[in-house]
């Protein structure tokens, strides 16, 4: 029994193995411990045991006795190797002192001797008020100048009661005026004369050279002896007559996607809809969650888990969502990437048959998609979310459970902590009014915690936007649109 407790009581070991061997050091408790350990060993065979026992000799004793003795228990930590420093002379110390201060005096003096002499030449008598007003700031200004090329700009401006501002902005308008007369650049010793100029224009234009690059030219001319110019002065003659040197072989031209501008003032104006994997049981296996959203309202309007990723999954879904949603023709936009099935010829089909006009984000710009990546991050950032799924089963429940409190329960601060299910189906309004109710009798119970104002709740959404634009013209016209379209 005694065994089993020592074993208990004692230190763990420290599990890491390091790379390099370390030196055996001995704090100052762990020396004091072991001294008084040593005198209390008075039978014989006691302090060989112990010596033996912590890995010590008998000179380490002897040594941590005289340290004890004489008090240092600073002397009982390891002290540091190598050249100790010499004791400071505090007589030294105090004439390198006074030399620092001697210097800085003298350099203050002759920065005041400066600021004296610069005054008395341009000030001049405080009561001759003879210049205007402008011209004599003027000059206080050019005499900052000049004075701040002995001390610093803050001393020069002060001396003349010029303000920083109005120095820093003279000297970049002086800047600005240099820099806007423009020189004339001198032409090269090196560069062409207007004949042989002429005469590389007319070889690059030539019936033998009419398909040719100018690296070809060059190479061809180069091996039947004979040089004009270098391969960059023929780009550049050929820019400066053309203005540009334009591609000329056949290659794919990608087309100019433009930046999708939506707006969404209620509940099934504008869906957003995407794909998310999910792990399965092992690595290299996903279930695949589909989910749509209202964008206005940030709720999920319709969601499937699938093994795979197939257009008609998609189409069945949309079709779905449509009919529970009871939406009419040219009622909805529906967003979504560039993926295989939102492209997909099913899905197109479906949406023109619906009355449903379709909106794609830029390819890679995962920002024309924003509600649907944001959703997802709820999603896979909740503390419940596993690593992986043991089945598609394990998968849908868990999803199930997670929509129905991202639904119901979720306060989301984009649509002012209402959850999505009561900005959806209309039931916001009479929340907030509530929430002001709440708020107002705080306010009359205690109005000094309130600085003299009610406060008032998140204010409900108006709009949701995928890609706000920033003319403010834009905003109100695409405002009034969506008005009278709905």
């Amino acid at each position: 029994m005694s065994g089993d407790r020592k074993t208990l009581h004692r230190v763990q070991p420290d599990p890491e193995v390091p790379e390099k061997k370390r030196r055996r050091k001995f704090t100052a408790k762990y020396k004091l411990s072991i001294l008084s350990e040593a005198d209390l060993c008075v039978e014989p065979g006691q302090l060989g045991a112990l010596l033996r026992r912590e890995g010590l000799y008998s000179s380490h004793l002897t040594t941590w006795r005289r340290q004890r003795q004489e008090g240092l228990l600073d002397a009982l930590s390891p002290k540091k190797r190598g050249r100790k420093k010499k004791p400071k002379n505090p007589l030294v110390e105090k004439v390198a002192r006074l030399e620092r201060d001697n210097r800085r005096l003298q350099q203050k003096l002759k920065q005041t001797e400066l600021i004296i002499e610069a005054q008395k030449k341009n000030v001049g008598d405080p009561g001759d008020l003879s210049e205007p007003g402008k011209e004599r700031r003027e000059q206080m200004i050019i005499a900052a100048e000049h004075l701040s090329c002995h001390v610093s700009k803050k001393a020069a401006c002060e001396a003349f009661s010029v303000p920083r501002a109005t120095f820093y902005r003279h000297q970049c308008r002086k800047i600005t005026s240099v820099d806007a007369v423009k020189k004339e650049r001198p032409t090269p010793p090196l560069a062409l004369e207007p004949d042989e100029r002429q005469r590389v224009i007319d070889i690059l234009h030539s019936d033998r050279f009419l398909d040719d690059t100018p690296y070809e030219i060059y190479a061809t001319l180069l091996d039947e002896g004979n040089y004009h110019c270098s391969i960059r002065t023929m780009y550049r003659l050929l820019t400066s007559e053309h203005g540009c040197v334009k591609e000329r072989r056949r290659q794919v031209q990608r087309p100019n996607y433009v930046k999708p501008e939506l707006l969404a003032t209620e509940p099934n104006q504008v869906w957003s809809w995407d794909i998310t994997k999910l792990k399965g049981p092992v690595k290299w296996t996903y279930f695949y969650l589909y989910v749509i959203m209202d964008i206005f309202s940030r709720y999920v309007v319709g969601w499937m888990i699938a093994q795979r990723e197939l257009a008609a999954l998609a189409k069945r879904l949309i079709e779905d969502t449509c009919e529970k949603q009871h939406i009419e023709s040219d009622q909805l936009i529906i967003h979504s990437d560039r993926g295989p099935s939102m492209k997909s010829k099913p899905v197109a089909l479906l949406l023109s048959d619906l009355g449903v006009t379709k909106s794609h984000s830029r390819p890679h710009v995962s920002n024309d998609n924003p509600y649907s990546e944001a959703q997802f991050k709820t999603l896979k950032y909740c503390p419940q979310f596993p690593g992986r799924f043991g089945s598609i089963q394990d998968a849908r429940s868990f999803c199930q459970q997670f929509i129905s409190w991202y639904n119901k329960e979720h306060r989301h601060s984009g649509i002012g902590l209402m959850t999505p299910e009561q900005v959806h189906y209309g039931q916001a309004q009479k929340v907030y009014e509530d929430r002001c109710q709440v708020l107002l009798d705080a306010y009359e119970k205690s109005p000094q915690r309130f600085k003299g104002k009610v406060p008032k709740p998140h204010a409900l959404p108006k709009a949701a936007w995928i890609n706000k634009p920033k003319t403010v013209g834009l905003e109100s016209k695409l405002l009034t649109e969506v008005s009278h379209f709905h």
